[in-house]
């Protein structure tokens, strides 16, 4: 049976998993956008001009997306990622990653003005009838006086 050239020309892969590979490598690219647009400014300059917090939040980030980028590559080379450390590392970032979202979150909460939230509720809230029952008590105590 002899091949022709187009056979031989042939993608080494199917062709159903074409549209797969395409949006893989253009994810690709844009993490090594990413990562050149992070790597063209120093770190020490970076850390500068970020509080602490957002010191963290970079070295965390910064820390997840190596560890996961190794997850891929285990997985490429036909290891388990489940059953390898960076599972426990993966695992251990998110932890710390769920600690900076709380501080953060009790941040934000700090910042609530609590005289102007108590004055809107107190605007908010209904009061049913608020200006009859005041006339109508001053009546009811008028009519009681007139009873005596």
């Amino acid at each position: 049976m002899e091949m022709s050239e187009d056979d031989n020309n042939m993608e080494e892969y199917p062709t159903e998993i074409h549209d797969y590979l395409a949006a893989f490598e253009k994810s690709l690219n844009s993490v090594d956008e990413m990562l050149k647009t992070m790597m063209s400014v120093s770190r020490s300059e970076l850390l500068q001009k970020l509080d602490p917090l957002e010191q963290a939040k970079l070295d965390l980030v910064s820390v997840y997306t190596l560890n996961s980028m190794f997850w891929v590559y285990l997985a490429t080379q036909g290891i388990n990622p489940k059953e390898h450390p960076v599972k426990q590392e993966l695992e251990r970032i998110r932890t710390y990653m769920n600690k900076v979202k709380e501080i953060t979150d009790k941040k934000k909460a700090s910042k609530l003005d609590k005289g102007a939230a108590s004055r809107f509720i107190k605007n908010a809230l209904w009061e049913p009838n608020a200006e009859n029952e005041h006339s109508s008590q001053t009546s009811a105590k008028g009519k009681k006086l007139q009873r005596d």
